[in-house]
This record gives C-alpha cells, structure tokens and sequence, in this order.
C-alpha cells in the first residue's frame, strides 16, 4: 500500500538522511532531505519506534537547500548530502559524531573543536571504483549502486563529480574503447573496476572474472592506463599486475581517496603526539618514548613519529602495506621504527607498553581484545582516528572507566556524503 504523509525535516542522522516525526510520533529517515523542509513523503519500511521514506514532493523546501552538483544524484546511493551547501554539511558532520559520542558512547560533554573542511569539494578522489554487470540480452551497464534500490547499478559515464579530472577522462576512454559488451575486460556477469591516480600513473584493479586473463588488448586500446591489475574471482591471493608497470605508487594497496585532506589529518594527528622527549627506565638510563601506531598502513603516522624523536612499532595486516612501510622508512634511513605483520588483536599485547598509542581502525572499529588489552595495559595517552561515529562511540564507552576525553577534532575527506573523520583523542584517568 502506498501510504504518504506531510512531514517537517528537523535534523540530519548520521548516514545522511533528514530526520522527521510522523504524527504517530515515530521517527522517520527520509533521503535527499534537508533541515527545514516540508515535504510529502512515501512510507517505504515501517517499524515499531521508526520508519524509512522517499520523497515524492517538496511542498516548501528549506531556505538552506541548493541544487544538486550530480546530474545522477536522484538515483545513485554515492552522495547524500550534495543537496546541502558545504558550509551545512561540515556542521552537520560535526554534529554527527557529538551525538553518538553522547547517546552511544556516554559521554557527558564533548565538544568538536573543529570540522577541517576538504581542500577540494568536488574532484577530490583519487580512486574510485564502478560496478559492471552484464545482463540478459547483451545490455551492459557499469557505474554506481542505485539509491532506492542498492542491488541495481545505474550506469555513469562522466557525470560524477567525485573522481579528480584524471581519473573521469581514463573512464570515459575505458567506455569507449572496451568492446562490445565489454568484450576485453574478463569474462563474468559482475566485475568491480577500480581506477587510482597517483604519481605513477593512472591504474586500474579488475576484481572478478576467470584467472590468466590477457589485458594486453585492453592496455593498447586504453595507453592512458599504467598499470593494469586482476583479481581472479573466488581468488583469496593479491592482485596480479597483468600489464603496464608496478613503479611509483600506481599498485593496489590502500591508500586515503582525497590525498590533500588527508595531509591535514596526518599533520594534525603527530601535531597531537608532539615530540618524543625521553622517559626515565628503572636503570636510571634514558631511553626514546615508545608509541604504538596500530593499523598503520603504509606508516603514515609512524614515519612522523620516528623522524620527531619517537621509537616506534607498527601493527598492519596487509603485507603489501607492510612492505611500503618498511620501504618508505628506509629510504628515510629512519632509526627506531619496527613493523609488526598481522592483526591489532594478535599483536597489541606484544607491541606494548607504550607511553602513546594510535588506533585507526576499521569502518568496524575495536574488536574487543583490543579495547580489553588498551585498558589492561593503559597507555598513558591514546589518539583515536575513526572513521565512523558509531562504531568509535561504542569503543569509547568501553574504554570509559580508564580513559577521559581530552580534544576532538573532525576531518571532512568524503565531501557530499555523510563519511566523517574524526580525530579524539584520550587521556588515562588518575587513580
């Protein structure tokens, strides 16, 4: 049954949706919604305490609303708030992780310092990866998850306004040169193709399809790409580079999407640490400050560390991260920097104690031998850099008894979506 009702949008929740009340008194999420409005909506999930929604019409849109950059933005799931002005979308950011922090994480007063807008708010992306689907018929579409309908792919061409130039021009050439029915990509119903700009060129990750594909047609017909990757499907290994070159930085290991805000959160991140200093042993000989940089990655925060003063040991799973770490610090003839391979959980326990430790986990957060070891072992400070309110409210809660916040500050590297950093960082409690 079709069921619409007139609501006002009071709010912003934190995956991007306008918040209402229905006259039942529940609470309602309505995507592409912004404070202020007044507008009829279809009542798509109802649940006991609350409800999700569409919007049909917008009966008095907000004084705060503007169009939407994206042609696509009607359809596709990538963006949520692109509706909003920028400004509005940092301060609705803010208020993001406060009310988790609050609600989740029990915390009584807490304050964003700050929400560091993004240099770039559109173009900002240096990597981004499409959906290609191969349907009945011979009909192809490659692009981006739909809003109301996340298992359908709309197909984009060049309308996102997300990738830096580089990468949308690589796609557009990529669309145009691959064949009919995408005939030079592998074989399969459903591939992920992911392309990354970096200083070595523009690469592409094709993840699915039959292993030993041949990407010698698709690197002639597409020069613009560098480097080409596979991963076979049901394949547990890496990427096989298949074509082109792996130098420089054009290789398949994870790095941040918007690079340049990232550099202000790194520098923000070891500007918190602050420099070594000495710490006093039971021998009565100095020795460096030790701090632990779990989920290290290719040793971003580790690097800084070491080059301030500080010994430091790394925790990162990914061996290809682990290689780029090790790599990076030497070729900085970096002293006192060791790298752990493996998970935080299997690891922490060894890699302390630590007069400081970093954590950047995760979407999923803390896995709770590790919010145990941090508390058992107590650290005299803690820096915590979450990419998910929720999930950082919820460790933080567990973290309580021992630990007090001290600073927090936000990060907007995803501008016109809902994805948030935050920087909090946390204090043991006397006693």
């Amino acid at each position: 049954m079709d069921t619409r009702v007139v609501v006002t949008v009071r709010g912003i929740a934190t995956g991007g949706a306008g918040v209402a009340e229905l006259p039942d008194g529940r609470v309602v999420f309505i995507p592409r919604t912004a404070p202020g409005d007044r507008a009829s909506i279809r009542i798509d999930k109802s649940r006991p305490r609350w409800a999700e929604g569409s919007l049909c019409e917008l009966i008095e849109p907000a004084t705060e609303r503007r169009a939407a950059l994206c042609a696509l933005y009607d359809r596709c799931g990538g963006c949520q708030l692109q509706h909003l002005p920028y400004e509005r979308q940092l301060e609705w950011k803010g208020r993001m992780v406060v009310d988790a922090l609050t609600r989740i994480g029990r915390l009584e007063r807490v304050d964003v310092q700050e929400v560091v807008a993004s240099p770039r708010e559109t173009g900002y992306r240096s990597r981004v990866t499409f959906t290609l689907r191969r349907l009945r018929g011979g009909h192809l579409v490659a692009g981006f998850h739909a809003l109301d309908r996340p298992a359908h792919v709309i197909d984009v061409a060049g309308e996102c306004v997300l990738p830096r130039p580089e990468l949308v021009e690589v796609w557009k050439a990529m669309r145009s040169r691959w064949g009919q029915g995408a005939a030079l990509l592998p074989a399969g119903g459903r591939l992920r193709l992911t392309l990354r700009a970096a200083e070595g060129g523009v690469a592409l990750v094709v993840e699915g399809g039959p292993a030993r594909w041949c990407a010698d047609e698709l690197a002639a017909a597409v020069p613009e790409l560098d480097a080409i990757w596979h991963l076979p499907a049901a394949s547990e290994g890496a990427a096989r580079l298949v074509a082109g070159s792996d130098h420089g930085a054009a290789t398949p290991a994870f790095t941040q999407v918007n690079t340049e805000a990232a550099t202000l959160l790194v520098e923000y991140v070891l500007d918190l640490a602050g420099p070594a200093g000495v710490a006093e042993q039971t021998d009565r000989t100095d020795r460096a400050r030790h701090a632990v940089d779990a989920y290290c990655g290719d040793g971003a925060y580790a690097r800084g560390l070491a080059e301030s003063g500080w010994r430091v040991t790394g925790i990162e799973m990914d061996p290809a991260a682990c290689a780029a770490a090790r790599a990076r610090s030497e070729a900085r003839g970096l002293e006192g920097f060791r790298i752990l391979q493996g998970s935080v959980e299997d690891r922490l326990e060894e890699a302390l104690p630590a007069d400081l430790l970093i954590v950047n986990p995760p979407r999923a957060g803390l896995d709770e031998d590790v919010v145990r070891a941090i508390g058992e072992q107590r650290p005299p400070r803690v820096i915590y850099v979450s990419c998910d309110p929720a999930t950082l409210a919820r460790d933080v809660a567990g973290l309580s008894r021992v630990y007090e916040p001290a600073s927090l500050r936000c990060f907007d590297l995803f501008p016109q979506t809902a994805h948030v950093e935050a920087v909090l960082a946390l204090t043991s409690r006397v006693g």
